[in-house]
Order: structure tokens, then C-alpha cells, then sequence
């Protein structure tokens, strides 16, 4: 986590609370009730003090939010950093995106903010390093690795996030299943005019009642298939 810097107003008392427990405190608002929930106001009564305490730690919103989201990736990172790697870094690079995948399908709200300002956001940069080094036993010019790192965050930060969005209201207050849900949507694609919808119709028996998370580890196993292709691997 980046240095904490002293903030402007030093005729202040410092706050009894710590920056451990701001962010502990900023991260389960976020996790209850997402970012609209996270304000000075509730964050200052979580922790019983006074809203201005909250600035002797963070100049606004906007950087609570980069350290919230820093402070959760610390943790992502710790547990990559003890997976036990191997000799193939493919593998290696699947093994760590589904550690990270696993910690944002958990918060949504972390796949908005992560890697947003790695001035602040250090062990987002490092988290992005580690993926980045496997690829540095890969025979991949820059650019290529630089895409390839790119692709995969892109899967697993797309994919966690759209899963771990709010369901639809039917489907939260009970009235229906998910699968239920998705049966209605696919009877309505088997009845569309096959002539003008052939792949609907030829994929539509796949994506009634198909199973998010093995759709995302197809996903991300096609982006690195394409990775070792790409590599002579």
C-alpha cells in the first residue's frame, strides 16, 4: 500500500481510529451496499467519530475508493503470491486469474476500481507485475506481452464483474429461478426464424440454464490457448 502522506490542517488531533480501520470499515460499506453507499457520513458513524477525522486519512471519495480497492487486493495478491507456480507459466497465469477472479465475482465493485490509479493502488501494480513476469518466460516480443496481460485482466475483471451484478428483480424477490429466467429467454430464441438467427438457434440448447462460471473458465482457457499459440508453447 502506498505511503500515507500528511494531509493538510496540522492543528488537528489526530483521529483515535487508523487507516487499517478506515479501509476495514470503507470495505464492508462497499461490500453491503456498494459505492453510492460508501460516504464520509456513514463511513464517520461506523467508526464513531466525526466526518472530519475521515480527511486526516484521505483527501475525498475518489482516493477512499483507490485505497478500499488497494486494500482488498493486498490480500488477492498475498494469496497469489503463495500459490505453489510451476514449470509452465501458462498454467501459472491461469492458476493466478482465477485467484483474482474468485475476490472480485465476490465484490463487483472491485473490478470498477482496480488498477484506476496505481499511485495509490500498489498492490494493484504489483498484482498486474506478477501476471506480467510469467509472460516473461513466454518467447512474446513487449507488445505481445503487453496484450497478453491486457486480454487476460480484461477477461477476468469483465466477466467477474457482469456475474456479480445485481439479479433481476423476478428473480431476487424469489418469484422465479435463475434457470427459470433463462427458459424464458431461450423458448423465446428457439421460436425466432432460423433462416435469420442460424447461431442462435444452433447455441441456444448451450445457453438455457449454462453455468456462468464455466462459461468464464472457457473463456479465459481460450485466451490463453491463444497465448501459447501465440508463444510456440
Amino acid at each position: 500500500m502506498a505511503h500515507l502522506q500528511h494531509r493538510p490542517g496540522q492543528g488537528r488531533r489526530r483521529a483515535s481510529h487508523s487507516m487499517e480501520s478506515v479501509l476495514t470499515e470503507a470495505v464492508a460499506l462497499l461490500d453491503e451496499a456498494g459505492a453510492h453507499a460508501l460516504t464520509f457520513r456513514a463511513l464517520a458513524q461506523r467508526l464513531g467519530g466525526g466526518v472530519a477525522s475521515i480527511y486526516w486519512y484521505v483527501a475525498n471519495k475518489e482516493e477512499l475508493l483507490d485505497r478500499a480497492t488497494d486494500h482488498v487486493i493486498g490480500k488477492v495478491l498475498a494469496d497469489i503470491e503463495a500459490l505453489p507456480g510451476g514449470d509452465d507459466p501458462v498454467d501459472d497465469l491461469r492458476a493466478m486469474a482465477l485467484t483474482l477472479f474468485d475476490a472480485i465475482v465476490d465484490r463487483p465493485w472491485l473490478g470498477a476500481y482496480f488498477m484506476r490509479n496505481t499511485d495509490v493502488q500498489g498492490n494493484s501494480l504489483r498484482l498486474y507485475e506478477r501476471l506480467g513476469q510469467q509472460t516473461l518466460r513466454l518467447d512474446l516480443s513487449a507488445r505481445q506481452r503487453f496484450h497478453a496481460v491486457s486480454a487476460i485482466v480484461g477477461v477476468v475483471v469483465g466477466s467477474a464483474v457482469d456475474m456479480g451484478q445485481e439479479p433481476p428483480k423476478e428473480v431476487l424477490d424469489g418469484a422465479v429461478d435463475r434457470d427459470e429466467f433463462l427458459g424464458r429467454y431461450a423458448q423465446a430464441w428457439r421460436e425466432l426464424d432460423p433462416g435469420d438467427f442460424p447461431f442462435v438457434h444452433e447455441i441456444v440448447d448451450e445457453f438455457d440454464g449454462h453455468d456462468d462460471v464455466d462459461q468464464f473458465r472457457s473463456a479465459l482457457d481460450l485466451t490463453l490457448a491463444g497465448l501459447r499459440l501465440q508463444a510456440g508453447a
